[in-house]
């Protein structure tokens, strides 16, 4: 027990390591410390009142890598005189789970109550999910999850209802710049950078603190005789891959963006969302479905080409592959973000299927019926059909609608693209079917 008692024993204060990884010489000491997160730590923010308070709620810090999911949760429990435990869902089992819970039973017991840190906490399954919920219910811990994913998607409701969910920002270029500032500051020089290669460093990290000092350490680590211009920094390093996991919620919220600005006609917003999919390692086809999709959804017979285009460029990448055929799946996106929009189709789709299922087995009128045998023709199969190519203009007027299902009107087309004409034609036939000329002076 021994072990547990000196658990009431304040934390001796924490040292700055000389040796290590950069980043981790650089991590905060203090809540104040850490860079871009000023709407959760700052003293309006969530985190920043709690902290106040001295007293912490179970929370799931969600945000991308590299913006002090880790570092915020130690500092948290200094700052409330919590104990801090951590695990990781990548290398942790119930096992584990059932010692690190006893532990903070034990602890609580003597009057020292347990932060439980779990990174990358959307990597348990929902069974040990589950299992958190008495623990966090009568405060044997107080549950502080790391997430790269979207709690609504990846973590269990119970458990979600019973913390806040409180969201990091990817690291602006101002957080960045003050971090490059501290490394500079801790190896006592500046980086071999010109202006423009340190600007080119920062937008390479695309927002991930740790990845920029990692980076930083590299460029400390080697011999220069002069400043790297952009060129020469693209040449040593590499940039960082766009945050992107084709089956998690980054790839929900780009093909949304990208359907959205085609449905909003803005050609450019939407080529930079098809580029950030595409560069990101996205299967082409699929982009080339949703536009596809777009096309009869969105467009429809505002302008009937849109669907040709997409269909063509179907054809154009099977035939040329990647690269080369990606260029067919730009043309397709532009041709839709530039053509008039009209979702009348797709309105009409909803409506008629939702007829169809109201209604049920209604007959089609007698008039419009096959009747192949005589018995069909005896009983009125086939009577009275007016063969509309017999009329002068090609239009008979006859009723197609069931007997017990008044004529619907399912599609509305608008007054925009081809769909104008069509609703001149549509408006031409009614008159016809109601007994009115149409092509008479009004």
């Amino acid at each position: 027990m021994a072990d547990l008692f000196a658990a009431f024993d304040p934390p001796a204060p924490a040292e700055v390591p000389t040796t290590g990884p950069l980043a981790d010489r650089l991590r905060p000491r203090r809540l104040e410390e850490v860079v871009g997160q000023s709407h959760l730590t700052g003293p309006e923010g969530a985190i920043g009142r709690m902290v106040a308070a001295g007293k912490l709620s179970s929370m799931v810090l969600w945000g991308p890598p590299g913006t002090g999911k880790t570092t915020i949760a130690r500092l948290l429990a200094d700052a409330v005189g919590l104990r801090f435990a951590s695990i990781s869902a990548v290398f942790s089992g119930v096992a584990d789970l059932k010692k690190v819970f006893a532990e903070a039973r034990d602890h609580g017991r003597l009057g020292r109550r347990t932060l439980l840190f779990v990174d990358e906490i959307h990597r348990f399954n929902r069974a040990q999910q589950d299992g958190f919920l008495p623990y966090v219910e009568d405060g044997t811990v107080t549950l502080v999850g790391a997430t790269t994913e979207n709690p609504s998607f990846e973590l269990n409701a119970a458990l979600v209802s019973r913390a806040q969910v409180l969201i990091l920002r990817r690291l602006d270029a101002e957080a960045l710049e003050t971090l490059l500032t501290r490394a500079e500051e801790a190896e006592g020089r500046p980086l071999p950078l010109d202006a423009d290669a340190r600007a080119a460093l920062v937008a390479s990290a695309d927002g991930d603190g740790r990845f920029l000092l990692n980076q930083a350490e590299t460029l400390f680590s080697i011999q220069l005789d002069a400043p790297l211009d952009p060129a020469s920094l693209s040449a040593l390093l590499q940039r960082r891959m766009a945050v992107y996991d084709k089956d998690r919620e980054g790839h929900y919220n780009l093909i949304s963006a990208l359907h959205k600005s085609l449905r909003g006609s803005d050609p450019q917003a939407a080529l930079y969302y098809l580029a950030r999919m595409l560069t990101a390692g996205e299967e082409p086809l699929y982009v080339l479905r949703r536009i596809t999709r777009f096309a009869s959804e969105d467009i429809g017979l505002a302008d009937p080409q849109a669907l040709v285009q997409c269909l063509a460029a179907k054809d154009a990448y099977d035939f040329l592959g990647s690269p080369e055929g990606e260029l067919a799946i730009v043309q397709a996106c532009l041709y839709c973000a530039t053509a008039p929009k009209s979702n009348a189709a797709y309105k009409a789709q909803k409506a008629a299927w939702r007829s169809a299922k109201e209604t049920g087995s209604l007959m089609p009128p007698h008039n419009i019926l096959n009747a192949p045998t005589k018995l069909m023709k005896e009983i009125g199969y086939g009577d009275g059909y007016a063969y509309d190519h017999d009329s002068d203009d090609g239009f008979s007027g006859a009723n197609y609608w069931p007997e017990e299902f008044p004529p619907q009107h399912f599609y509305a087309p608008t007054e925009r693209g081809f769909e104008k004409r069509l609703s001149e034609r549509m408006a031409w036939w009614d008159a016809r079917r109601h007994g009115r000329n149409p092509d008479a002076a009004s």
